[in-house]
């Protein structure tokens, strides 16, 4: 727990009519990331912060009880600050699913299904050089990935202008390619990319159809492009010259997500099921500043 966390943990807002707050925002983040890391209940998240106040001989400081944090929970702005590298970016995007909770296998098993089970779609954006997620959105299973290209590019230019140590204060991080899987191989999501100045790496479908041919007037479509290359190089080769290879990087992501974070949404409301996985995103990247696991080779 940082100094300026615990300086900043009781609320020092004039008083309003009606309850008066008593813990931050910042305070109540510090908590709930404790309990992403560690795999806590709310409860549990309770006991553990008394118990580590206790050992920093912090009993002056309140803490949260677990229905503070639970109401508190969805009002949370959660950023994902990512670093100061230089643009341009060349960014992936992937989506994975998270299941919520429910009844457990076993007992559909046994006595059948009597509820109908749900999950969530959760689509993340990652920066393929720096393995750091810089977007995320949390949807419901009926969402199609394509629909949220654009609030991860979005996210991904306005994270990138409040980076820490960034060079210019307020500038956006400019795209340089985005990279995603066959599900988003869309006319919209085409759009979307070249509208960031970004240039699309999505692999066309097999059966793709041209739609504007060279006789046509104004600058040629980026997927016609792609589907004029691969008919005259192949598909191979224009994964090679596009490094759509890089996109099993936000593959890797998710994998690291669900290995470290779980592969359940424990909340039972929307606003705190998005707070949740955006706080886990936010822990994946601070697990990720302080050192990614390097591999070296050695002959035997």
């Amino acid at each position: 727990i940082s100094e300026e966390a615990m300086k900043d943990w009781k609320d020092s807002r004039p008083p309003q009519q009606g309850a008066q707050w008593i813990f931050t925002d910042r305070a109540i983040k510090t908590c709930l990331q404790l309990k992403v890391v560690y795999g806590l209940t709310l409860r549990e998240t309770e006991g553990f912060v008394e118990s580590l106040f206790g050992l920093m001989g912090l009993e002056d400081l309140p803490v949260p009880d677990y229905t503070t944090l639970s109401k508190r929970q969805g009002d949370l702005d959660i950023d994902l600050p990512t670093s100061s590298k230089s643009s341009p970016m060349h960014l992936v995007i992937d989506s994975t699913g998270l299941k919520v909770y429910g009844e457990g296998e076993w007992k559909q098993r046994i006595h059948g299904k009597q509820k109908r089970r749900t999950w969530r779609k959760l689509h993340l954006a990652v920066d393929s050089d720096t393995g750091l997620i810089t977007a995320a959105t949390l949807t419901d299973n009926t969402t199609g990935d394509a629909s949220q290209v654009e609030p991860l590019l979005e996210e991904t230019r306005a994270e990138g202008s409040e980076a820490e140590g960034s060079e210019a204060e307020g500038s956006e991080t400019t795209l340089d390619r985005v990279g995603a899987d066959g599900a988003y191989d869309t006319f919209d999501v085409y759009e979307v990319i070249d509208s960031y100045g970004a240039t699309p790496v999505i692999p066309p479908q097999k059966n793709a159809k041209i739609k504007k041919h060279g006789n046509s007037s104004g600058p040629p479509l980026p997927r016609d492009e792609a589907i004029r290359y691969i008919r005259g190089h192949g598909r191979n080769k224009w994964k090679r010259v596009h490094d759509y290879h890089r996109r099993s990087l936000a593959e890797t992501a998710v994998y690291r997500f669900k290995g470290l974070m779980g592969r359940f949404v424990e909340a039972r409301t929307w606003e705190n099921e998005r707070t949740e996985v955006r706080l886990e995103a936010k822990t994946l990247n601070q697990m990720t500043r302080l050192g990614m696991p390097k591999t070296t080779s050695t002959g035997v």
